[in-house]
């Protein structure tokens, strides 16, 4: 392994520690998804506002003066200036591309036929998105080494001397491609810019439209859209050198903050060919109402930016331009972006390099890496690293599973295709007929379907950014190897030790399923209220998950930001009419169940989960255990909330359900939760704590473990349970609820246990309903009906 070069002095490494102060203990690696923002940044632009009087851009000179100073900096970022490119702000990468493919002018006019569009296949899905809306239907695709040829074929012939000139009287083809791929992290070689712009495309690539059309190099004008989204966050883009005639950005990803303003790069050559039609705020000199008649302004950005720009957020990117160069000033060798590409090619390397040369005890690799570089140089090879974890047999890790795990050791990566399906079916080597066979799987973009018949349906990226230090790296590979590294392991199957473990010999084979206990929730992801019999409603048991915990922005605190929510413990007296909590070393306190309908009703999403897009009302219950649950926790801002009226989708429709996640109901066999605790070294005598970090509502006990995969329905003496499916497990399991500790495990051994598949319990929710409620006791006749009944 090549020794590890540091491009920071130490006295820069110490400056831009001190401004990340807020990441903590956490190891932030998904820089290619956004990089952080420095938290002077942050004081810096919030005392431009303060001090400054900013109105619309419309009616202030001053204002719209500051908007083209930041147009005039993002030029001088990238060496060039006004006289070679304009600037048009969008909302991001994404709404750049969606502008050049709805105004790009193919040439169809007079009986001319249009120009063609190729993209590369190893591309963002915005680039895909620009082929619903391009107005030609001709479409070719190129792989990665199609492009490139372009480089190797035409650079030796003389009419590459040719001036860059738009032909107006043909037609025009687009060729738009990544400068570097957010899979992979492959630099494209920028010299094919002028190639193609000054001979076309060379290499004849694979046509996906149905009609028959063969380009020649003599009949187009060819224009490139360069989609530098990811290159530009951590490279030196040299526009001085290298001329695409569009260049699409999203500021985000360069600096953290501000969001949602992005920019179109567009040439002097590649004005020549946009035609936008739609008009709107001050992109018109007239427009009459009466008349079908307008008249668009001179000026070719005030052309195309609609409305009213976000001025404030557009003032902010001075901030992010002063930081990276106040952090990372130039040298006399390299620029501030060449000094940032060293930096993170370097962790890279490292990274890939350290990962490689670890090995299963029977001598198979790790780790399986996606590249085209081998990370050979940082002219080819950006600052990311894109794998999957494999068995010691060689069959894959899921991704969920890894994202689960890292996730409770603090650390953050990407996981899935990253946006990017063509590189992802390149890079796992997928057919089309995999892709759809997936799909008709249930894998969606963005899910946690991550093995389909053992198939990788995406991989785990680890990304940097200047912030990133040696040690960030070296604490997530320690993690991968301490939790993957093992001794020979054998593959575990669900079929396999079908006989019971020594634990459970003592219960009878004939004995039914029976209830155990019965545990509530009344603060969703806080500790369980454990019963011997409890009151039923039509949404759930009484008082389950009826408050919540938010901060200040109305967001429920879940233990997945701060585990020692599992340490408030509630109890509920029914005579008394009280529900109290109570935390360790801290005076209890109590609160009503019921709370005075007069108060003050407060709107707000519950958590970052699928019932987000719920509309949920409650009432706040007050002052004084708002601030017992800050002293406790130690976040300022706490509020108690308890929920008062039905659940609602956005749409409206009311949902039988509190405040869980999923559903009305979870349940858990004990006799599973031993059978995995004696799979753990570290959970067999810990049968009870193992059982507490399922957070189940119902604990049967069956004669042999995993029999309630082959549920069906559920009978406690009349009330019927359906089962919905089984509980799809997250990081949450691997915190002990006695302590609130985090550990690898159980998560881990589950996804072995089910060859990838993080599911442990069954969701249930009621068949019928009824007006009163009904008591649900451990002493009732639990009877089963199976799948196969």
């Amino acid at each position: 392994m090549t020794k590890f070069e540091e491009e920071f002095t130490e006295a820069e490494s110490e400056s831009i520690a001190k401004e990340f102060l807020r990441v903590g203990d956490n190891i932030y690696l998904d820089h290619a998804g956004t990089t952080l923002y420095s938290e002077k940044q942050i004081d810096d632009a919030a005392q431009v506002l303060k001090k400054n009087l900013f109105c619309n851009p419309h009616t202030c000179k001053i204002t719209g003066d500051l908007v083209d100073q930041v147009r005039y900096r993002i030029l001088n970022h990238f060496n060039t200036d006004a006289t070679e490119y304009n600037v048009i702000f969008t909302a991001n990468a994404t709404a750049a591309l969606k502008l050049v493919a709805e105004t790009f002018d193919f040439g169809q006019k007079d009986g001319r036929p249009a120009g063609a569009f190729y993209y590369c296949q190893e591309n963002h899905t915005s680039v895909l998105g620009m082929r619903e809306v391009i107005k030609t239907d001709k479409l070719f695709v190129l792989t990665k080494d199609e492009l490139v040829k372009n480089l190797k074929i035409n650079t030796s012939e003389s009419e590459l001397e040719a001036p860059i000139t738009a032909k107006s009287q043909d037609h025009n083809s687009l060729v738009a491609f990544s400068a570097q791929c957010n899979f992979s992290g492959y630099k494209m070689p920028l010299e094919v810019i002028d190639v193609i712009q000054k001979k076309g495309l060379a290499v004849q690539p694979k046509q996906i439209s149905g009609i028959e059309y063969t380009p020649t190099d003599d009949e187009s004008n060819f224009f490139v859209c360069l989609d530098t989204a990811s290159y530009a966050a951590s490279n030196y883009l040299d526009l001085g050198k290298f001329k695409p005639d569009f260049c699409c950005l999203s500021f985000y990803k360069m600096f953290g903050y501000p969001t949602g303003v992005g920019a179109l790069l567009v040439s002097k050559r590649g004005q020549n060919v946009l035609n936008k039609v739609y008009y709107g705020g001050g992109t018109v000199k007239i427009a009459m109402t009466r008349q079908n008649f307008h008249e668009k302004r001179d000026g070719f950005t005030e052309r195309f930016e609609d409305g009213t720009l976000p001025f404030l957020t557009i003032a902010s990117l001075l901030e992010g331009f002063r930081t990276l160069y106040r952090l990372i000033p130039p040298t006399i060798t390299k620029t501030t972006g060449e000094r940032i590409a060293a930096h993170v090619f370097q962790l890279a390397k490292y990274c890939h390099d350290f990962l490689g040369q670890l090995q299963h005890a029977n001598g198979s690799p790790l780790v399986k890496f996606y590249n085209h570089t081998n990370y050979e140089s940082v002219k080819v090879q950006g600052g990311l690293v894109t794998f999957n974890i494999l068995h010691d047999d060689g069959s894959y890790v899921g991704f969920a599973e890894v994202a689960c795990i890292v996730a409770v050791h603090n650390i953050q990566m990407r996981t899935g295709c990253f946006c990017n399906p063509g590189a992802c079916q390149v890079f796992l080597n997928l057919s089309d007929n995999d892709i759809l066979k997936q799909f008709e799987s249930g894998h969606i973009c963005s899910d946690y379907n991550d093995l389909v018949d053992g198939v990788p349906t995406g991989a785990v990226r680890m990304s940097f950014g200047y912030m990133t230090t040696k040690e960030d790296v070296s604490k997530a590979i320690q993690i991968i190897r301490d939790c993957y590294l093992t001794s020979t392991v054998q593959r575990l199957s669900i079929l396999e030790n079908s006989t019971l473990p020594s634990a459970l010999q003592h219960i009878p084979q004939r004995l039914r399923a029976h209830l155990k206990k019965i545990c509530i929730y009344p603060i969703k992801s806080c500790g369980s209220y454990d019963v011997l019999e409890w009151q039923l409603t039509n949404t759930g048991f009484k008082y389950d998950r009826n408050w919540m915990i938010v901060d200040n922005n109305g967001m429920a605190i879940t233990q997945k930001h701060n585990t020692r929510l599992c340490l408030i413990k509630p109890e509920i007296d029914l005579k008394k009419g009280y529900l109290t909590i109570s935390f360790p070393n801290m005076k209890c306190i109590d609160v009503p169940l019921e709370i005075n309908e007069d108060a003050k009703i407060l709107e707000t999403s519950i958590c970052q989960s699928k019932v987000c897009n719920d509309i949920i009302k409650g009432i706040d219950c007050g002052d004084e255990v708002a601030h017992w649950l800050s002293d406790c926790l130690e976040m300022d801002g706490l509020r108690l909330i308890k929920q008062n009226t039905e659940r609602r989708n956005q749409d409206g429709t009311v949902r039988d359900i509190a405040l869980a996640n999923q559903a009305q109901f979870l349940l858990i066999n004990r006799a599973s939760v031993c059978w995995l605790a004696n799979k753990v070294e570290t959970e067999k005598e810990l049968l009870d704590n193992t059982l507490g970090r399922f957070r189940a509502n119902l604990i049967i006990e069956t004669s042999k473990p995993l029999e309630e995969n082959n549920f069906k329905e559920l009978c406690i003496n009349d009330t019927i349970f359906k089962v919905d499916g089984f509980c799809t497990r997250c990081q949450m399991i691997c915190i002990d609820q006695q302590t609130g500790q985090k550990t690898n495990e159980p998560l881990r051994t589950i996804a072995r246990v089910f060859n990838g598949k993080i599911r442990f319990g069954i969701y249930m929710s009621l068949k019928n309903t009824f007006k009163n409620e009904v008591l649900i006791s451990c002493k009732d006749t639990l009877t089963v009906k199976y799948k196969n009944d």
